[in-house]
């Protein structure tokens, strides 16, 4: 038989874990590649640290050819699939059209940001799904903040000097909780705008964190309101536009910073396959196969993967369980070449963390509400477990920011038109 190869879409928390196992399951007796956007594994949960300049962006992004050394790397976007011919086509960062054979695929697409109907978002709206965006966030803030402080109109100094936040899931808490020490950091030596800065999270739910434990939404609800942070509940964005944002309530907030964190979408790639999808997701079955496709699984945000502790339901697009569907579908891979045996996917959640900023934390670990600083040991001992690379690089900055000031420069590296809200995948 010849060789197997094996395809993975994707080289995010799924894809990663799946090419990781798989390398070590195979031994080298499969060639296993990866095809995907960058040559780096991004660690998202660490990206508000990236925008508030607490880490450097090179720390939450890992090397795929130093962590998966047995896995073949391919850049590229993945054009579409011949699942009868087994073939998958993409096309690489020049722009050229190429195909790849496969034996066993495994779609990890992930997932991109959330657009809502909403007029003006896609244009004045920042996503936050990426190290471009979150670079480009941090010289925002620092340019807005310099702004204002030129400018001799007032009305103009509170607009640049007006944060708002959509979305209070983990995401919008961590950028508004991070964002509002950053700007403090950047207006303590311009007296002329102590004061004056605003930072707004806003969420149609009745409270922040709505998927987490009431506790320990009441915790960060309390740290938010501490530092100045406005929380608008129910409430909703109807238009954005140049000067600001019209909010449900009917009010206008003039504002130059509109920070999108309102939640994911499937990657659109999976509502093109032509196969059963399922709130944009790929219909998979209990072993993460597709069905009448045995040869091709589904994993992370991509799959509709049904929730055996929970009958009827999927699960969550969540980090913790697009790293246990990886392993599944690695091992599943394996079993189907006689290696182990096949099991099917079933999670126990571990909780979850939170982090707020300074010594503030909220966290869950199997199911034990914790807040304040015990919270904030276990957020970020959980990050330093779950990161596969640059634990030394990552634990020595967050050294140097609790020992240093933060540095306040932009680097100009990305424009805006870089970063489109509506195009931006992770």
């Amino acid at each position: 038989m010849a060789r197997p190869r094996i395809v993975i879409v994707g080289a995010g928390f799924a894809g990663f874990t799946a090419a990781r196992t798989l390398s070590k399951l195979a031994r080298g007796g499969a060639e296993i590649i990866v095809i995907n956007p960058t040559d780096y594994f991004l660690y998202l949960p660490l990206l508000p640290e990236v925008a508030a300049g607490i880490l450097e962006p090179r720390r939450v992004t890992v090397s795929l050819a130093a962590a998966l050394p047995d896995v073949k790397v391919v850049l590229g976007e993945v054009e579409g699939f011949d699942l009868d011919g087994r073939t998958v086509s993409y096309r690489d960062p020049d722009g050229g059209i190429a195909t790849l054979g496969y034996h066993r695929l495994v779609i990890a697409a992930g997932s991109v940001n959330k657009l809502l109907p909403v007029p003006g978002v896609s244009e004045y709206a920042h996503g936050f799904r990426g190290i471009s965006e979150a670079l480009y966030l941090r010289d925002h803030i620092i340019r807005q903040v310099e702004m204002a402080a030129n400018t001799s109109d007032p009305a103009e100094r509170d607009a640049r000097c007006t944060f708002v936040v959509v979305g209070a899931g983990y995401t919008g808490t961590e950028v508004a909780a991070q964002g509002v020490l950053y700007t403090d950091a950047l207006v303590k030596r311009r007296p002329e705008l102590q004061g004056r800065v605003r930072w707004l999270l806003l969420d149609t739910a009745d409270r922040v964190l709505p998927s987490l434990d009431g506790r320990l939404a009441d915790a960060s609800d309390g740290v938010l309101r501490s530092r100045g942070v406005e929380l608008l509940l129910r409430t909703s964005v109807k238009e954005a536009t140049e000067d600001g944002v019209h909010l449900s309530t009917g009010e206008f907030v003039p504002t130059k910073s509109l920070i999108w964190c309102v939640g994911v979408r499937p990657d659109p790639l999976v509502a093109d396959m032509g196969l059963p999808i399922e709130h944009g997701r790929l219909v998979v079955d209990e072993f993460l196969t597709v069905p009448g496709h045995p040869d091709v699984y589904a994993i992370g945000d991509a799959a509709a993967v049904p929730d055996l502790t929970r009958p009827g339901e999927i699960t969550g697009m969540t980090a913790q369980h697009a790293t246990r569907q990886g392993t599944t579908a690695a091992k599943n891979i394996a079993a189907s070449y006689g290696t182990g045996r096949r099991r099917p996917y079933r999670h126990h959640d571990l909780g979850f963390v939170v982090d707020l900023g300074g010594l503030d934390a909220a966290a869950n670990p199997i199911g034990l509400p914790l807040s304040g600083l015990p919270a904030k040991v276990v957020t970020r001992g959980y990050h330093l477990l779950s990161m596969p690379g640059n634990r030394v690089r990552v634990a020595a900055d967050w050294l140097l920011d609790a020992a240093l000031p933060r540095q306040g420069v932009q680097l100009g590296l990305v424009r805006g038109a870089a970063v489109p809200l509506d195009s931006t995948s992770a």
